[in-house]
């Protein structure tokens, strides 16, 4: 059986095989220190594998996690601006080739909604191929895969590592950012184990006009757009809000529909996810990937959209939950 431990140990290897590419870049201005952060962001990922059976124990992943921040926040991460092609070369390659480029990015898609769907019948036995617990992550990494494999065949680059020298380039442009959406929805779930939504609970109910649905709804729905916007991670805000005005207020004292409720609930918070820069792998990458001289610019593109939306999800959860 794929289970999800080997698609840890195989992003895991990536992060390694990056660490000694930047650690053999001599022209590298933070070659040891981005070494450094990287390779030990790989390892993380085997060793959670002992701490997740139990056999380790987790406060070294504790420490691995504050020396990542102690070497991002001492500035020992660079861009190696590592070249795999030159501008000319890439608009040559985008002309020859057309739009079979989409060929490799499509194929990622499509293994994975087949291999989703497929998993109860791809059975060895009685034993099946795809882990049951975490089909969608364990058929999302086979895509990657296959959606590699497709690239070399059809561009044919001159090195079979192209992929991995390419990925380490684009990881670098990105740098630390790449794991706020990670430690983000780890803060997530520590602040909801703190009582934060307690807290927030007790503070919003003080001012807010007893009675008023709709400036609970209000209150809701911009909560959920606000602290997304904080932390990055729509899903690390939704535990909180929710504990704190969608359950006890929302849904037990105005009798809402739950369903209704946290699914356009969580549509709000999503707006804020497209506001902020720590969402990096929605608003960073993409910049990185498109080369945008502004890096924000994603975001800026987006906030058109982003501010109109949370009303109509506003008005949509008023009219329609209650």
């Amino acid at each position: 059986m794929i289970n999800v431990e080997a698609v840890y140990w195989l992003i895991g290897i990536l992060f390694i095989a990056w660490a000694i590419l930047i650690g053999r870049d001599a022209n590298h201005p933070r070659r040891w220190g981005s070494a450094a952060f990287w390779g030990l962001l790989g390892l993380c990922f085997f060793y959670g594998t002992w701490v997740q059976a139990g056999t380790a124990p987790a406060w070294i992943l504790g420490i691995a996690v504050l020396v990542l921040v102690a070497l991002a926040a001492t500035k020992q991460l660079a861009d190696g601006k590592a070249t795999t092609s030159t501008g000319p070369q890439r608009e040559a390659f985008a002309a020859r080739f057309g739009n079979r480029l989409f060929i490799p990015a499509l194929t990622l898609p499509v293994v994975t909604v087949v291999l989703v769907l497929l998993a109860p019948v791809l059975v060895i036995g009685t034993t099946p191929i795809l882990d049951p617990k975490n089909t969608t992550l364990v058929a999302l990494a086979i895509g990657a895969v296959a959606a590699a494999v497709v690239a070399l065949l059809i561009l044919r680059p001159k090195h079979p590592l192209t992929p991995v020298f390419e990925s380490r380039r684009i990881l670098e442009s990105i740098g630390w950012a790449a794991l706020l959406p990670q430690m983000l929805s780890t803060l997530g779930i520590l602040f909801t184990k703190a009582g934060v939504g307690t807290a927030v609970s007790t503070l919003v109910t003080g001012v807010m006009p007893k009675g008023s649905l709709l400036a609970a709804v209000i209150v809701y729905c911009v909560g959920l757009f606000i602290f997304t916007i904080l932390m990055g991670n729509g899903f690390a805000a939704f535990p909180i809000m929710t504990a704190a005005i969608g359950w006890p207020v929302l849904v037990q004292q105005f009798h809402g529909n739950p369903a209704i409720v946290f699914a356009i609930g969580m549509l709000a918070g999503f707006c804020g996810t497209l506001c902020t820069p720590m969402a990096a792998n929605f608003n960073l990458v993409p910049s990185a990937l498109l080369e945008m001289k502004n890096k924000y610019g994603v975001i800026a593109a987006q906030l058109g959209t982003a501010f109109p939306l949370l009303a109509v999800n506003t008005a949509l959860m008023y009219f329609l939950a209650f």
